[in-house]
């Protein structure tokens, strides 16, 4: 379904400041005070060993205190997946690629695929309606209550993100573009696709790569990864390069092959489980020692076998013909801003965290929990990579910049209303609009109507606006939807109501759509 077209309607939009971030400086200014305190005395005490139980009881003090000023910190699931499907068409079950039922459960799912088929006519039909990977997905995540973000495909790279239902105020500002690499800047497939975003105030990056092939472009590589840094743009005012966001992850087909080793040590140390042999001969852990902005990128240990090349339908390498060797060409890395080396013992769990100008009043710690491939499919000679990381993160803000909500009881008898209220300044227009969704919808698009916002000005701060919706516009069977505030600028969700009740209507009865109660009983 299309998003609604502006047409001839007026637009005017504010040139707000956007969200501001409610940070205190309340702990900072109590641990001032009290080291002066400290110091002022500290002249007086009669020993040193008086100087340092004072010392101690004062900071003790200090840093309880502060810790009841500082807000909490949340921390947040993203479950990842970049797979090279080969042309393919999808499985019927990506259950287990997904891990639906873990706990916790995920908030974020970001789904990167290569070579998605993109012969011209099938790519033209894909760009009238979703291609069949993004339904399949869309309609397993839907029911369980996430929500396709945003999307962006070049040829056959094909990006996608999900939200919790929840989430979905507070991922702003959403933007994507895309590199072309192949054939000399000019062909599509090769390259890479990224969407950013704003997350409860942090900003993040996913950049979903397909880099060239074949063992001996790996300079090559490097060269098109570092050419793909400089030159995406996204249309913001802050971050606009890939490197200016505190979080990015860079995942995809990056087509690093394992140098030096002859088939048969290949063979034999993945049949044995021996896979730390083949580290060092790994391409791109070797780039990384020699190429500064490499060694940005944290990625977990390859514990799990090499994910290319297999027979299709099957779980046995292709070692037959051109005697492709197996190589870890699927992968997930990530790099937040600035980048802490990490701390001695954290082989096993992968942890970085941001501190800029030391003391960060918005902290973002990152932590890969697991990084592993699904042998389970074989549609395609890769098998799908997946990694999950936990972020745990101080929000900049908690509060949707739009409150929206039904008035009344709503049926497809009578016309229903509306309220909003615009809760903070943002970059509002009057192309707005708030649609009715279904609960477990699929997209931002996939809403029942919708209706604009007021036309003729925008909204005052804490103004009470209702709006009217046509009862011919509302579903006659009812069910259980909830209000959503689209803003324009931002391409995203910004203001969701909570679920209410449509009932079924008098016309649903009399055009034959559901059979007419009487007495009880069902005629």
């Amino acid at each position: 379904m299309d998003f609604p077209s502006g047409g001839g309607r007026a637009r005017s939009d504010s040139a707000a400041s956007g969200a501001s971030a409610s940070s205190s400086s309340s702990s900072r200014m109590l641990l001032r005070q009290r080291l002066a305190q400290l110091l002022s005395r500290i002249d007086d005490m009669s020993s040193e060993d008086e100087a340092d139980q004072e010392m101690s009881r004062t900071l003790d003090d200090a840093f309880e205190l502060c810790s009841r000023f500082a807000p909490p910190t949340h921390t947040f699931r993203l479950h990842m997946v970049t797979w090279n499907v080969a042309t393919a068409e999808p499985p019927d079950d990506v259950t287990s690629l997904l891990h639906l039922d873990v706990q916790p459960p995920t908030d974020i799912y970001v789904i990167g695929l290569q070579e998605v088929c993109a012969t011209p006519v099938r790519f033209i039909s894909d760009l009238i309606a979703d291609d069949s990977w993004s339904h399949l997905f869309m309609d397993t995540l839907a029911p369980r209550g996430f929500v396709k973000v945003a999307s962006v495909r070049m040829q056959g790279l094909l990006l996608l993100l999900f939200s919790k239902q929840s989430h979905l105020p507070f991922i702003r500002d959403i933007h994507s573009t895309y590199t072309r690499t192949g054939i000399f800047g000019y062909w599509g497939n090769k390259g890479a696709v990224s969407i950013r975003f704003s997350f409860y105030g942090h900003k993040v990056c996913f950049l979903n790569c397909h880099l060239a092939a074949h063992m001996s472009h790996a300079l090559q590589r490097v060269d098109e990864f570092e050419h793909i840094l400089e030159t995406q743009e996204f249309d913001t005012d802050d971050a606009r390069r890939v490197l200016d966001h505190k979080l990015v992850f860079w995942f995809g087909d990056l087509n690093f092959r394992i140098a030096d080793h002859g088939l048969h040590f290949l063979r034999s140390s993945i049949g044995d489980g021996r896979l730390n042999l083949l580290w060092s001969k790994d391409q791109l852990l070797t780039m990384k020692k020699k190429e500064a902005f490499l060694q940005e990128f944290e990625e977990g240990p390859l514990n799990f076998k090499p994910t290319y090349k297999f027979n299709k339908n099957s779980e046995t390498y292709d070692l037959g013909g051109k005697k492709r060797k197996p190589a870890w060409t699927d992968r997930i890395l990530w790099r937040v801003k600035p980048k802490n080396a990490p701390s001695e013992g954290d082989d096993d769990d992968k942890v970085s965290t941001s501190t800029e100008d030391g003391l960060d009043e918005y902290p973002l710690v990152v932590t890969q929990d697991k990084y592993t491939s699904d042998m389970s499919y074989r549609v395609s000679d890769h098998k799908p990579v997946l990694a999950t990381f936990s972020l745990e993160l101080r929000k900049h803000f908690d509060a949707p910049l739009v409150h929206v909500s039904p008035e009344g009881v709503w049926s497809a008898d009578r016309d229903a209303l509306l309220n909003y209220t615009v809760r903070e300044d943002f970059l509002s227009s009057t192309w707005d609009w708030i649609g009715l969704y279904k609960v477990g919808f699929k997209s931002s698009s996939d809403y029942e109507t919708f209706v604009w916002v007021r036309e003729n000005e925008l909204p005052e701060i804490d103004e009470d606006i209702q709006i009217s919706v046509d009862k011919d516009d509302i579903p006659l069977l009812g069910g259980q939807y909830v209000l959503g505030y689209y803003s324009t600028n931002m391409q995203s969700i910004i203001g969701l109501s909570v679920s209410f009740t449509i009932l079924e209507s008098k016309r649903a009865v009399m055009e034959g759509l559901m059979p007419e109660n009487v007495n009880g009983l069902t005629k």
